[in-house]
Parts: C-alpha cells; sequence; structure tokens
C-alpha cells in the first residue's frame, strides 16, 4: 500500500528542521514516576539518556529551555512535591530555567507556558521531548501548532507504555509510539529520529 500525502504536505508547510540555537526547548515530564513501578515506560533509560544530550546541546546553543512537570497531587504517581515526581536528575533545571507546572496533558492548557515562551523572546521554534509520546508529548505538540508554533519532536528522547486496546488487545508501546509519531508529523510538526539530527 502506497503511502498518503500528509495533511502537511497538502497544506505546503515546510519540513526544514529548526537550529538549536534558534529554537526553544520544552521538556515534558521527565519525571521519575516514568521510570519504574506503576507508570514505568518502555525505552525510559534510553529517552533519558538523550533527553540529557538534547538538554546539553540546547545549553551548549544558547537556547532558552522550558522544564514540563505533571502535578497529580500528593500521594499520586505525579506527586511533584515527592521523589516519584520530581524530574529526574539527568535533565534537571539549572539555575535561571524555567518550570511549568501542569494538570493536563497539553502542556499550554491552564498554564502560563506561551507566556513563558513569550517572555524568553522564542521564535515559534519549538525543539519538544519528554514522556508520554501518545499523551503529553503529542498533545503538547498540537497545542503549540494550534497557537502558531512549529514544534519539532525528537523521538529518541520520547517513550510510552503498552495499552489495552478498545476491542481488548494490547497494542505494544512500539507500535503506539510509532502511531503517536506519525500523527505529529501528518499534521502538528517535524519529527526527528535522534538528537544528533539537529544542529546548533
Amino acid at each position: 500500500m502506497a503511502a498518503s500525502t500528509t495533511l502537511r504536505e497538502l497544506n505546503g508547510f515546510s519540513e526544514e528542521l529548526p537550529r538549536l540555537s534558534e529554537s526553544t526547548l520544552i521538556l515534558i515530564d521527565f519525571q521519575n514516576t516514568y521510570r519504574s513501578g506503576v507508570m514505568r515506560l518502555d525505552g525510559a533509560e534510553e529517552a533519558v539518556a538523550a533527553g540529557a544530550r538534547l538538554l546539553a546541546a540546547a545549553r551548549a546553543a544558547g537556547a532558552p529551555v522550558v522544564h514540563v512537570v505533571n502535578d497529580g497531587g500528593e500521594g499520586t504517581p505525579y506527586d511533584i512535591r515527592a521523589e516519584i515526581g520530581a524530574i529526574s536528575d539527568e535533565v534537571a533545571p539549572a539555575d535561571g530555567e524555567k518550570v511549568v507546572v501542569k494538570q493536563f496533558p497539553n502542556a499550554f492548557h491552564r498554564t502560563d507556558l506561551q507566556e513563558v515562551l513569550e517572555g524568553l523572546g522564542s521564535s515559534g521554534n519549538l525543539v519538544i521531548a519528554g514522556f508520554m509520546t501518545h499523551m503529553c508529548v503529542l498533545f503538547t505538540a498540537q497545542g503549540a501548532f494550534n497557537l502558531g508554533h512549529r514544534p519539532t519532536v525528537v523521538a529518541e528522547a520520547t517513550a510510552t507504555r503498552a495499552l489495552r486496546a478498545p476491542d481488548g488487545s494490547v497494542l505494544s508501546s512500539q507500535a503506539l509510539q510509532t502511531a503517536s509519531l506519525t500523527t505529529v508529523s501528518d499534521l502538528f510538526g517535524t519529527v526527528v529520529h535522534t538528537v544528533d539530527e539537529l544542529k546548533a
């Protein structure tokens, strides 16, 4: 079966990759909860390692960095007051880097993320990585697109988990990962496989 034309192609959107030095990096939910226990993701360790390389590259390029965390409240797997909900050490914020707390998959919804980006002088180029691919990464990319930004998702710095489908079958984490990134690349933004594809 031949691949369909993407909505990006039909709308004439550019597929040119942004330079890190001309972008803002958004790291979503790189929280410890995704590395062990009930919310552990397939490929989480590899994604955190890639996220650390991406963060180092962005800092070296002088790109603004915004960290986003999900707060599910005390006693939940997303309790930001506890170690389980903390940002992993490898990608922890440096002094001066902004942290946005959210409670919905779209990091723009009911947060000050848009105002933070405006305050940083964002050009509209957003490089996005984090957890989970099918949820907060996908919906933040969509939210960014809806607001006129140009998101690029770094695939190797994302991860998700297997889920039970409505028909009772199990959808593998790899299948869900591929479907989520394909949804992004169909309309909302560009997707690169590795950190190394982005130039400083």
